[in-house]
């Protein structure tokens, strides 16, 4: 059984390391203050944690104190209750992502719930969500992949890869890799995307992640450049317009399918696809027209409630009408017979 002694030096210990987590650098005079106690104590309970494995440097002198650096393994951690929920929330959309963590968020949440405490567990438990790819394991991003870019963003070094198209395997062999000056890698709809120049073509280039594969070395460094009006955004959504986005439709709508979401996902491209309970599904999605939108809704062949806007319900009205002039006139009309 834990003594009091021992139970004030724990929580002691938690109070120091949740110092050192929000301060850059601490004299020891100041945390002796904040924890009341004296500096020898302080210097003890430094020891303690640099054995738990925190790697806290020391500096001397007048103007030296504690700081809490980068260790080589690591150490227990400690969070606030927001930063604990935070990070709860994160892991559980990172089934969304593209990235190809899925497993191992799965297991980070799992360990992280096991030590919450019950308040902020029923807390996060009220927070369930669906995270729906865009189209299964094949669209998802190669983790490795993902962080070599990110490292060839930082240093400024061009990346050379090989493609492969929708309908084709990678390129590999059959062409010389392409190079591109990595400038930006963002995620749009469950996909990851790298933004760069492409000096062979002198112009700005698009390409998703998960149909690159990265040729060893990299190519020499480069002076970033600025994106076509400054904005990364906004050029990635130009380049995207019309690609069938619901995000770039100009006639969107919400309804909601008698379908399980197994049935709904495969078919819903970058829509949002949301899970109401084992038999229904919430969509967003858009269309050119809303006639269009209403009868690709209707290929579900499933019962249709129509959340909004009012264009959609008009539109499913008037498919409803032309489809029943269509069934009178087939019904009406002697069927011809084969010569």
């Amino acid at each position: 059984m834990p003594t009091a002694s021992s139970t004030g030096t724990s929580r002691r210990l938690l109070s120091l390391l949740s110092l050192l987590q929000v301060r850059r650098d601490w004299p020891g005079g100041l945390l002796a203050q904040r924890l009341g106690v004296s500096e020898r104590t302080v210097r003890r309970d430094i020891d303690r944690l640099r054995e738990l494995g925190y790697p806290v440097a020391a500096a001397k002198g007048p103007d030296g104190g504690y700081r809490l650096g980068a260790g080589s393994e690591l150490p227990p951690l400690l969070f606030d209750d927001e930063q604990a929920v935070a990070l709860t929330v994160a892991l559980r959309n990172a089934a969304g992502t593209g990235a190809g963590i899925e497993e191992a968020a799965a297991r980070a949440l799992a360990t992280v719930r096991q030590v919450l405490p019950s308040r902020l567990r029923q807390r996060v438990d009220t927070f369930e969500i669906t995270a729906i790819g865009p189209g299964g394991r094949d669209t998802q991003a190669d983790t490795q992949v993902l962080l070599a870019l990110s490292a060839a963003i930082r240093s400024r070094e061009e990346v050379r890869f090989d493609y492969r198209s929708p309908a084709q395997p990678a390129d590999t062999g059959a062409a010389p890799p392409r190079r591109i000056q990595p400038h930006h890698l963002v995620a749009r709809s469950g996909r990851w995307y790298l933004i760069g120049w492409a000096p062979d073509r002198a112009d700005w280039r698009v390409y998703r992640a998960d149909r690159m594969t990265l040729r060893v070395p990299n190519g020499p460094r480069f002076t970033p450049r600025q994106p076509p009006g400054d904005d990364i955004a906004a050029f990635l959504a130009a380049r995207f317009k019309g690609s069938g986005s619901a995000n770039t439709w100009p006639c969107r709508g919400e309804v909601i399918l008698d379908l399980p979401i197994t049935r709904v996902a495969p078919f819903a491209g970058d829509d949002v696809a949301e899970e109401l309970s084992p038999t229904r599904t919430r969509l967003h999605t858009g269309s050119w027209s809303w006639a269009a939108l209403a009868a690709e809704l209707a290929r579900f062949d499933a019962e249709i409630e129509v959340v909004g806007p009012q264009q959609l319900r008009d539109a499913f009205a008037d498919l409803a009408r032309r489809a029943g002039r269509a069934a009178d006139r087939a019904q009406r009309s002697p069927r011809r017979s084969r010569t």
